[in-house]
């Protein structure tokens, strides 16, 4: 094992392509067969690529499978305080000896080879996989899927596509079928797909690629049905119907998400257990998180304080929704967003929600939007908007206006995971 700890190499990793982003498997491949293809052992792998929603689905499929007595790998990306929440290994967040040994690995056995920062800690993870014993493997595409880093599975047991709309344009494509073409990527020859609801454009080019891959499709609407009734949910399939709790994530959109773990939990045969446990017991951070405690927590003590990730037009308007849905109380929104991203589409949706927004810039983050051009983007989509150097801060400027309001601090996951940390 490196005397060095995870920090350190992964600062290492850094350093090892010029590029933070670089869509090729040709690294991946290269790295993988040099670890012997580690990719080829892992437990049965249920494979999750979308735009929306493959967190939340991927954490509900988790509570329902471990519900049943299995052991569950989870990869996801990406993390928000520490590294080491991206890899689970059979249920638990991956020790920092283990990172460290398989980061190490991955390192040495690169050399000094390009590769980008998410191919070799994908390989790290999917390393680390395939030497811990479970009996299901969740990867979560990290950006896309046809090209992605996750996408070495030659037989995985079940795919899934959560909601696809635009985002990553620079990367995917301008246009939904450009950017369903690439997270269609991730279909294979004979393996079922379970489709979330998606627009008209994507849905057709997803069921052109299944029917080249001979890939059966259980899509929403179709072959599964998700609705709210009564306070509950209820889902539908050829095998019946399930009365199930609301999901314990919040948000109308959630609803949805919960469909698609369902479809897939059926498709494994998992019985009514884990159906009940995917909706009840699903822990997923940054998601409408209620912050009821912490440092920040502490200082607006009468606020409700919430924290989402969310970043794109179609995170906007299901945050929108889910804000219209709630008893009203003043609402103000603290925003920070990467100038990758639409941010009039995001807050579009928001404006008629909230009272007025204060614009932060996302600490230690070089591709944040300066907090003057979130405000003056606000200011754009109909709201009132100032800037504040901090979170802090900006939680103790509406606290002293309205010490009892809601307050959402979204945008980014970068800030998201900032809030965390900072919150602990």
């Amino acid at each position: 094992m490196s005397a060095a700890g995870s920090d350190v190499i992964l600062d290492r990793m850094m350093a090892l392509h010029p590029k933070i982003i670089d869509l090729t498997l040709d690294r991946v491949w290269r790295l993988l067969e040099a670890l012997g293809n580690p990719q080829d052992a892992l437990p049965p792998v249920i494979h999750i690529a979308g735009t929306n929603g493959k967190g939340s689905t991927q954490a509900m499929l988790r509570a329902g499978l471990e519900a049943a007595g299995n052991r569950v790998h989870a990869y996801t990306s990406p993390h928000l305080a520490r590294f080491h929440e991206r890899i689970r290994l059979a249920g638990d967040l991956i020790s920092e000896d283990a990172l460290t040994e398989v980061l190490d690995e991955c390192y040495r056995a690169n050399g000094a080879d390009n590769i980008t920062y998410f191919e070799i800690t994908t390989c790290a993870a999917l390393l680390a996989m395939s030497r811990t014993p479970a009996d299901y493997t969740l990867l979560e595409v990290g950006l896309g899927g046809r090209l992605d880093a996750t996408n070495v599975i030659a037989q995985p047991a079940l795919t899934i596509i959560t909601p696809i709309s635009i985002d990553h344009e620079q990367f995917l494509g301008d246009t939904l079928a450009k950017i369903a073409f690439e997270k269609a990527g991730i279909i294979k020859r004979g393996v079922p797909v379970v489709v979330g609801p998606q627009p008209s454009e994507a849905m057709e080019v997803i069921e052109d690629v299944a029917a080249r891959h001979g890939a059966p499709v259980l899509a929403h609407g179709q072959h599964w049905h998700v609705a709210t009734e009564a306070g509950r949910m209820t889902y539908q399939d050829e095998s019946g119907l399930l009365d199930l709790p609301l999901p314990n994530l919040p948000g109308a959109h959630q609803i949805e998400n919960a469909g698609a773990a369902l479809a897939a939990l059926r498709h494994l045969t998992m019985g009514d257990v884990a159906s009940e446990a995917a909706v009840s017991r699903a822990v997923w951070p940054a998601r409408m998180q209620r912050l009821d405690s912490g440092a920040l927590a502490a200082a607006a003590p009468e606020a409700e304080l919430w924290l989402d990730g969310g970043h794109n037009a179609s995170a906007g308007l299901a945050l929108g929704r889910h804000l219209a849905s709630l008893p009203k109380r003043p609402t103000y929104l603290i925003c920070g967003m990467l100038n990758t991203k639409d941010i009039g589409g995001y807050l579009r949706p928001l404006a008629a929600q909230a009272d007025h927004l204060i614009a932060v810039s996302i600490p230690g983050e070089p591709n944040t939007l300066p907090a003057e051009v979130t405000a003056e983007a606000a200011r754009a989509a109909g709201l009132k908007a100032e800037c504040a150097p901090d979170v802090r801060t900006a939680i103790a400027q509406i606290t002293a206006e309205a010490p009892q309001a809601r307050i959402l601090i979204c945008g980014s996951l970068y800030l998201a995971g900032h809030i965390l940390r900072e919150n602990t």
